[in-house]
């Protein structure tokens, strides 16, 4: 039989699996999935797909039915801003090589249903996938690979059909992948390495005699390493609490402020308890209110910003983020046609601030991190304030 250049045979007792390594922007991809397909006449098709993205593959609605205000009160904020951004990227990447992002998985669905084989979806569900990767980040890392997303998806650097199909190659994946994990290993364990497990005990238990399975290309030399392991998939797929430490922290940070304007009071001395106000109040405004200025928000929601920031960030429970956010998607009113333009519209900057829906949620996002600087540069002015 002849396979394509990335497509690995695995022989497992009279079982047959041929697992493509494809890159989701290439149309020799698509080709090779295809003529994989027709040459194997596989009884079972694996998709590096889960129930939740599949549904929205066949959703053509999906965006109408966002709800600002949910995403706001449910703080998904970041969850969606990061994924859009990564969308956007694979769009645009997509757009100029000439072929939609993912095709490589709809052709393999479309061939799995020509073939009448059975479609198996063998990813971990996304949600999992994003709450296990955001649960290993710092706030501030977050907030790096949420702005290298957007950098990759504002960048104007050309991505070449034939430099996608080099990317593909071992030896190359390789170097990437460990320069991905030195550079941030906390999101390559659970986005690449977890997955990587989940995608191969999958398929291995997928049912058929000749399967054909279809995954990323980054992700084929881990499974491959996995092939002859065993892996608990509903542990895989569990969603870690909260960090403790990080809520203690939150909660350590208003104790002391309060000790620190008990102190005050306890000494009777008004200038240093007015000073300690002015010192906690300053940057909490002054960051929160700049930050939602540099987002493009509404007057009032800039003014908001300024007012609520020394005070939620007294609350951990309470984001000045989501405060001001609530009050620019009920001033902005964002539209079903926003919504539904987002996928497009967030491909450029300007495109984020003409999308009034991208525009609120960037609202909501740039205030929370201006409150949370603020409180960093407060904290330290109010205790020297209380024991100076």
């Amino acid at each position: 039989m002849n396979l394509g250049p990335n497509v690995t045979h695995l022989k497992q007792g009279d079982r047959d699996v041929f697992l493509i390594g494809t890159a989701h922007i290439s149309k020799k991809s698509v080709e090779e999935v295809r003529e994989t397909i027709e040459a194997v006449q596989p009884d079972r098709v694996c998709v590096e797909l889960c129930d939740t993205r599949y549904q929205a593959m066949n959703d053509v609605d999906r965006w109408r039915k966002l709800d600002i205000f949910q995403v706001i009160r449910q703080k998904k904020v970041l969850f969606l801003l990061s994924s859009l951004a990564l969308s956007s990227y694979q769009r645009r990447m997509g757009e100029k090589l000439g072929v939609e992002p993912g095709a490589e998985l709809k052709e393999a669905i479309r061939c799995c249903e020509a073939q009448s084989a059975e479609l198996v979806l063998v990813d971990r569900d996304i949600r999992a996938t994003l709450k296990r990767t955001w649960g290993n980040l710092s706030f501030w890392n977050k907030v790096k690979v949420l702005g290298g997303l957007f950098g990759g998806a504002f960048s104007d650097e050309e991505l070449s059909e034939e430099t996608l199909e080099q990317m593909k190659e071992k030896d190359q994946l390789s170097e990437m992948m460990n320069e991905f994990a030195r550079v941030m290993p906390q999101v390559k364990t659970p986005l690449i390495d977890e997955r990587d497990q989940y995608l191969i005990s999958a398929i291995n238990d997928a049912p058929g005699q000749r399967v054909v399975a279809v995954v990323g290309a980054g992700h084929v030399e881990g499974m491959l390493k996995h092939k002859d392991e065993k892996f608990d998939r509903a542990k895989l797929s569990e969603i870690p609490p909260p960090s403790r430490a990080l809520s203690w922290i939150k909660w350590l940070i208003v104790a002391l402020i309060l000790g620190a304007f008990a102190i005050g009071v306890s000494r009777q001395s008004g200038e240093s308890i007015e000073q300690m106000i002015w010192d906690w109040v300053l940057p909490n405004s002054i960051m929160a209110g700049l930050l939602a200025l540099v987002a493009g928000a509404k007057p009032l929601s800039v003014l908001v910003a300024t007012i609520a920031s020394p005070i939620t960030s007294l609350n951990p429970m309470l984001g000045a983020g989501m405060v001001v956010g609530l009050l620019e998607a009920w001033l902005r009113k964002p539209t079903v046609a926003d919504a539904e333009a987002l996928p497009r519209d967030v491909s450029t900057l300007g495109g984020v601030y003409r999308n009034a829906f991208s525009r609120v949620l960037l609202v909501a996002f740039l205030t929370n991190v201006g409150s949370s600087l603020g409180a960093y540069v407060a904290l330290p002015l109010v205790l020297r304030t209380a024991f100076g």
